[in-house]
């Protein structure tokens, strides 16, 4: 099955050399480029990529934005693409906004490019991306910058999960890999995929990243409390 993708970059050479190194894998295909938010979210709309890589920082609309629109479209827009957020710096603020609109992760432009093909490869397979150098320390510093955890609408929310799979959420916004994590509550991997599920699936959340958004803002994990 292959890949469609998407680049939105307002740098041509990055947005050529990204296309050139994805067209390049026999199950990515590129459909098309944009140079800036407004004209990626139409393309999207357009051609219905499985995944858009998305450059935080571009004039017109910027990736959040565009990233919102695309996670959130208008009634009778279907199409909801995977969207990769792109970034220079391996602390932006504006990732944890994309985070919380729905992405499914990020990359750093710097990212050798065995690394941006496994993470197209990863993220239209449905899973979060945190990138290698960040995961969890970078995690943890978006969340301390944040306000106070909001318990309220949260905290009920946490309420109807169970407590194998409160644990289990606990682990994934630790950072904990499903095979980490069956080896520390002593499950079998399937039946912890099958609690991420069922955890997304109650919580309303897109995927793991958002999951790990969701544990800091609630209150479940506090910020530099364990690796």
């Amino acid at each position: 099955m292959t890949t469609r993708v998407i680049i939105v970059d307002d740098q041509a050479m990055v947005r050529a050399g990204f296309a050139a190194l994805l067209a390049a894998q026999s199950d990515i295909d590129v459909v098309g480029d944009a140079p800036d938010g407004v004209q990626g979210v139409e393309l999207s709309r357009r051609t219905h990529p499985d995944v858009v890589l998305m450059d935080v920082r571009m004039p017109e609309m910027d990736g959040l934005e565009a990233a919102r629109q695309l996670l959130a479209p208008p009634r009778g827009v279907t199409h909801r693409p995977k969207v990769l957020m792109l970034t220079t710096f391996d602390v932006d603020d504006y990732v944890y906004e994309a985070l919380r609109a729905g992405a499914s992760g990020f990359l750093l432009k710097d990212a050798p490019p065995a690394d941006l093909i496994s993470a197209v490869r990863v993220v239209a397979a449905g899973e979060a991306l945190l990138a290698p150098s960040v995961t969890r320390r970078l995690i943890a510093d978006f969340a301390r910058q944040r306000p106070a955890p909001r318990k309220d609408r949260a905290s009920l929310r946490l309420n109807g999960l169970t407590p194998r799979e409160t644990e289990v959420l606990e682990l994934i916004a630790r950072g904990l890999s499903n095979q980490e994590i069956a080896e520390a509550l002593i499950l079998a991997e399937q039946t912890v995929k099958t609690h991420i599920g069922r955890v997304l699936a109650k919580l309303e959340l897109r995927d793991r990243a958002q999951a790990v958004i969701f544990a800091y803002e609630s209150g479940l994990v506090a910020p530099g409390s364990g690796s």
